[in-house]
């Protein structure tokens, strides 16, 4: 077995799955056919804020609730702080049979400096 580094996993992810843009995601919200948005970070995160009408569910626990919130044929935006747990997430989705997932690149402190809506 080869093994690798949290970096080796992450790129190896970004390579298997799409990302969306901020501005992607900013046009996408409130339009019709907008996406599930998915907050994968940890609530002491997500106590800070989070994008109106997000689903929390933190990455260490999202493989066993992301079936009570989002069917597999959902259309769903997953992020996190920066952009890396969003992309192993969106990767471990489309092996749990989810193929239209996607990361948002730079995360929600890349979404909060651009101006989009927080809510607390």
């Amino acid at each position: 077995m080869q093994i690798k580094s949290g970096a080796d996993m992450i790129a190896e992810s970004k390579n298997r799955i799409r990302e969306v843009s901020i501005e992607e995601v900013k046009k996408m919200v409130g339009a019709s056919g907008a996406p599930l948005l998915l907050d994968v970070r940890e609530p002491q995160e997500t106590n800070l804020g989070r994008i109106p009408g997000a689903i929390v569910i933190p990455r260490g626990t999202m493989e066993t609730k992301i079936e009570s919130v989002a069917p597999r044929e959902a259309f769903v935006v997953i992020y996190c702080a920066s952009g890396n747990r969003s992309a192993l997430a969106a990767d471990t989705l489309q092996q749990m049979g989810y193929h239209n997932v996607a990361s948002m690149a730079g995360g929600f402190n890349a979404w909060a400096v651009s101006g989009g809506a927080v809510e607390s």
